[in-house]
């Protein structure tokens, strides 16, 4: 059954890791819908990629979508500043719908205090944040704990889209 997924992203993602998930998640039949601070708004990667927001931050709800992605670069915390965004975020969590961050993505999570004693990894900057947060950090490619799905770098993509999959099966 095809699912819906939230992208929130803000400029300077790290390009990969919203494309590789997104293009994995429709390849196997679900719909990506990238949600910015203003719909139609070009949101720029950090390596060049131009992605236009389908929706505003204002126009959706969590109950529209199955699941959230929060790709990693700078966009986790530019986005964390806003409370649009992170009310959005601790929803996902408090529902325990699938929620996918990859690298910088779970400091997202941090500002949405939403990761208490999950089992989570990230990108290694971030992890004394993540312990600091309450969770317990695994330095490994991906760590599943319930709906939430994280991995560390663009290495990790694979197995990151892998277990995201699972998760929306």
């Amino acid at each position: 059954m095809a699912k819906t997924i939230a992208a929130v992203l803000a400029d300077d993602f790290e390009d990969v890791e919203f494309t590789g998930p997104a293009k994995a998640y429709e390849e196997a039949g679900h719909t990506v819908t990238v949600i910015g601070k203003t719909k139609g708004a070009v949101i720029n990667g950090k390596h060049g990629t131009k992605v236009t927001a389908d929706a505003s931050i204002d126009d959706v709800k969590p109950s529209d979508f199955d699941a959230l992605l929060i790709a990693g670069g700078y966009s986790p915390d530019n986005l964390r500043d806003d409370d649009r965004f992170v009310a959005f975020t601790k929803t996902f969590m408090d529902d325990d719908k699938g929620v996918f961050a990859i690298c910088h993505g779970p400091q997202l999570l941090i500002t949405a205090e939403a990761i208490k004693d999950r089992n989570i990894t990230g990108y290694k900057s971030i992890a004394v944040d993540l312990k600091n947060a309450g969770a317990k950090y695994k330095d490994e490619e991906v760590v599943v704990c319930h709906n939430l799905v994280t991995s560390r770098t663009p290495d990790d993509i694979p197995a990151f889209n892998r277990e995201s999959l699972k998760v929306l099966a």
